[in-house]
């Protein structure tokens, strides 16, 4: 069965896990360099992007993260997930790093502060259905490069972009994990990342 890891230092890591629980993937949380050498893909949540960029260095993770992300491996980041993926960020804090997954440069906190948070719906464009998104101090994708595919756009907000792929990298300024209480869970976006591992 396919594995695929949740960065555990901080976020929303069950909820990623149960996420890939439902398409069928075996979820493993990853805080050690061992456990991200035995995995397919990876998962790195949202939470707050300085802290997990000074964690992974905490825990000696990051130089053999972006070692395995230069080789391809498949990788989803959302919210400050996205924000470590990117090359380049618009208001993050002096000395903050980037694993430079994808080259797009993001901008911090774009959708204001904590009281700030919305629901919206997007159009998801590879099938063109719609997908309600959550968003919690989110960024959004300033620029990118030409071979960076947009996933998805939020209207309800001057068209940003707030979703990308970038070969085995996805990115969403949003929160794909979260489930509205009564809602039907909508995986897509996991179910993108199994399908990258899948055709590696």
């Amino acid at each position: 069965m396919t594995t695929i890891g949740v960065l555990a230092l901080q976020g929303d890591v069950r909820e990623h896990m149960q996420a890939l629980s439902r398409i069928g993937v075996t979820p493993v949380g990853v805080r050690r360099v061992r456990e991200l050498e035995a995995v397919e893909g990876l998962v790195i949540p949202g939470g707050e992007s300085t802290t997990i960029d000074k964690l992974l260095r905490i825990f000696e993770l990051y130089e053999p993260l972006r070692t395995r992300l230069a080789e391809g491996l498949p990788v989803l980041g959302t919210c400050a997930g996205m924000i470590m993926l990117a090359t380049d960020i618009i208001g993050g804090i002096e000395g903050q790093q980037t694993l430079g997954a994808i080259p797009m440069t993001v901008r911090r906190n774009a959708f204001g502060r904590q009281v700030d948070s919305s629901e919206v719906q997007l159009t998801w464009r590879p099938d063109g259905s719609t997908m309600h998104a959550t968003f919690i101090r989110a960024p959004w994708v300033e620029s990118f490069g030409d071979d960076v595919e947009v996933l998805a756009v939020d209207e309800a907000h001057g068209d940003r972009t707030v979703a990308v792929r970038h070969g085995n990298a996805i990115a969403t300024s949003f929160h794909p994990e979260i489930v509205a209480p009564g809602a039907v869970a909508d995986d897509r976006v996991h179910a993108l990342l199994a399908e990258i591992v899948a055709a590696r």
